[in-house]
């Protein structure tokens, strides 16, 4: 590890951090019916406990619902889906050495895609209740990866190639069977709110769709973050991992878990949101290197920063309608990702 990248780390951490907290604040007051930061600050404060007796209530119950109710929540998930996404990205190119690797590669957004459409369009999952949508679609998800999990096992382990074949396929299928649903659609509504929601959306953003991919996200993060060193040995190759030491059978199938767990979760919870979990690796390495120490957390950050602003864009650009964010993340990640691949290549 290059001893001058942790001065630098000690100095981009705590930037990106209080930049997700500035971001926070400022996006939940842009929208349609704007919302003065201080405002914004106080009325969150307000809602602890210990600080309540200190902030004097002067806002509206308008500004109440409207920070508290509906966009703190949106942020707060745009946040943890940006996060996930980034994070899947980063362990996805660990698993699979390939930097074109994103968190999509497996073939679970299809999946997911498929059961949404089919619950949203037919009302297979009504007994759901209010959750039939995430849950729908993360069985989806689930199903998918069992299926390219058990196709690439050979012999006990994970054949990398395989994996990659299996996923493609299953994506296929998969999208296969959403357009045959779609096309079987009983009103035009149905097909346009599933559309939407495969484009990706923090639209249905609610207090309680938080718990679920927080405790997710972070209990994976922390398991990459204690397998760093592995992470980085497997860049070097298979055989170059084991030499060092280093389970490679067993960290190719925690990462196709965790992985896995990730995407399901987030696609559940916001549908594809494409491109982050491919260009937020690839800019973090710019800013911090290889040393998934570092690239982990930084991806975090900025994963999250990228979904919540492209978010307020989606809001914003043809209000009161909202884009879907996966619309937006591809028109400007797209050529954002080539300007920094021209970039890299004449440095």
């Amino acid at each position: 590890m290059n001893t001058r990248d942790e001065p630098q780390m000690k100095l981009i951490l705590p930037l990106l951090v209080a930049a997700c907290l500035l971001t926070v604040v400022l996006a939940i007051g842009i929208g349609p019916v704007s919302v003065h930061p201080l405002t914004v600050a106080k009325i969150v404060l307000g809602k602890v406990s210990f600080l309540e007796a200190y902030i004097p209530v002067d806002w509206t119950r308008l500004d109440e619902n409207i920070v508290w109710t509906l966009r703190l929540p949106r942020v707060l998930l745009g946040m943890i889906v940006g996060a996930s996404l980034a994070v899947t990205g980063v362990a996805m190119q660990a698993l699979v050495r390939n930097a074109l690797a994103d968190p999509f590669l497996l073939g679970v957004s299809s999946g997911a895609a498929a059961a949404a459409t089919l619950g949203m369009l037919f009302g297979v999952f009504a007994f759901l209740g209010r959750y039939a949508l995430p849950l729908s679609a993360f069985l989806g998800a689930a199903a998918t990866i069992t299926i390219v999990y058990a196709i690439s096992r050979v012999k006990g382990k994970i054949h990398i190639t395989q994996l990659l074949l299996s996923g493609v396929v299953a994506a296929l299928i998969m999208d296969a069977i959403t357009n045959i649903i779609t096309l079987s659609a009983p009103n035009a509504l149905g097909l346009h709110n599933a559309a939407f929601w495969m484009s990706g959306s923090l639209a249905g953003a609610q207090w309680g769709y938080l718990t679920v991919p927080l405790i997710v996200m972070v209990c994976c993060m922390t398991a990459l973050l204690l397998l760093y060193r592995s992470l980085n040995a497997l860049l070097l190759g298979d055989e170059t991992a084991g030499t060092l030491g280093f389970n490679v059978g067993r960290l190719q199938k925690l990462l196709v878990l965790i992985a896995s767990l990730l995407a399901g979760v987030t696609i559940a919870m916001s549908g594809a949101i494409g491109f982050v979990g491919l260009m937020v690796p690839h800019l973090t390495r710019i800013l911090v290197g290889s040393n998934h120490k570092h690239v982990l957390p930084v991806s975090a950050l900025l994963g999250g920063l990228l979904v919540v602003w492209t978010d307020v864009a989606a809001r914003m650009v043809i209000a009161p309608q909202e884009l879907p964010i996966g619309l937006l993340t591809s028109l400007i990640g797209g050529p954002f990702f080539i300007w920094l691949l021209k970039r890299r290549t004449k440095g």
